[in-house]
């Protein structure tokens, strides 16, 4: 089992006013890897990035022609992927000799840095496969160290519960006097998957610095202070405002939400596919590198 904590109250709620729902963003359909469809919530001509985050995908489908053909090897140079199943079965595998069989709840967690091969793979034939992939951008000083892999199984998820009932599952950061298992010091992320029963709230401290955005799972929640929150449909990104706090309430029914924050490390960023280096030199060589079989 997970750990579990119960808290008395809305965990840690600040005196500052909570940030303020600036725009409001809906996922774009898209496909990747062998063609499996996906959702970009992050990544898109409305939303290309938000420092430090790169892209953030949702696949979630029931119909295996969607999912099936899955993601075969490719590269990463530059960044971190963090994936966050919630249903199905995927199998990882890389070129550094790294296997893992992500399933509901656990999460993988994979610094590309200066270069890796790897695949991900379904693990079933039907059923619901549905989960999260996010980049972190790592600063420039990190692009070229070792890759680093490792998966993180649901029970090693720390779970926070409130008098209301809500369920903070942290992957990564710190609530509730909790702490997610993978803690990276440049960028400190904040990931949080928070289940609202019916017309019970949320609130959370944020640094004040951080840049951040929720996205609503399933149901639908009010964001911000009560003179400007906006309620977020199942599928809606909320990009949010400055300030030092996040809260939310569910509506008339269940609601679930992902909220990411993130220290944004403020450098150029060069883009390209599968590479995220500083400048477009850095680029041509990570292209290079890869085509001469240096990953």
């Amino acid at each position: 089992m997970a750990n579990q904590t119960s808290l008395t109250a809305t965990t840690e709620p600040g005196t500052a006013e909570p940030r303020r729902v600036l725009r409001v963003l809906a996922g774009q359909p898209t496909s990747d890897g062998a063609g499996v469809k996906l959702t970009r919530v992050i990544g898109t001509q409305a939303l290309p990035d938000l420092d430090p985050f790169l892209m953030l995908d949702e696949f979630r489908s029931d119909d295996p022609a969607a999912y099936l053909a899955g993601f075969p090897d490719h590269p990463h140079r530059g960044f971190e992927t963090v994936t966050y199943m919630l249903a199905g079965r995927m199998r990882h595998h890389d070129n550094k000799g790294n296997k893992g069989l992500l399933g509901p709840g656990s999460v993988q967690w994979m610094t590309a840095a200066r270069g890796i091969v790897h695949s991900e793979m379904p693990e079933q034939q039907d059923g619901l496969m549905w989960g999260f992939q996010l980049w972190i951008n790592l600063p420039a000083r990190d692009k070229m160290g070792e890759p680093r892999y490792r998966d993180i199984p649901a029970a090693d998820l720390p779970i926070a519960k409130t008098a209301e009932g809500v369920a903070i599952k942290v992957v990564a950061g710190a609530f509730g006097g909790l702490r997610g298992p993978v803690a990276p010091k440049a960028t400190a992320p904040l990931f949080l998957d928070v289940e609202l029963p019916a017309g019970a709230g949320f609130e959370a401290v944020l640094a004040a610095d951080d840049n951040a955005v929720t996205y609503v799972c399933e149901g639908s929640a009010t964001v911000g202070p009560a003179s400007e929150a906006r309620t977020l449909a199942r599928g809606q990104l909320g990009l949010l405002g400055p300030g030092a706090s996040f809260r939310a309430r569910a509506g008339g029914k269940p609601a679930r939400l992902l909220l990411l924050a993130g220290r944004p490390l403020k450098e150029p960023v060069a883009k390209y596919g599968p590479f995220v280096m500083n400048t477009t030199a850095e680029l041509h060589q990570a292209v290079a590198d890869f085509q001469a079989g240096r990953f």
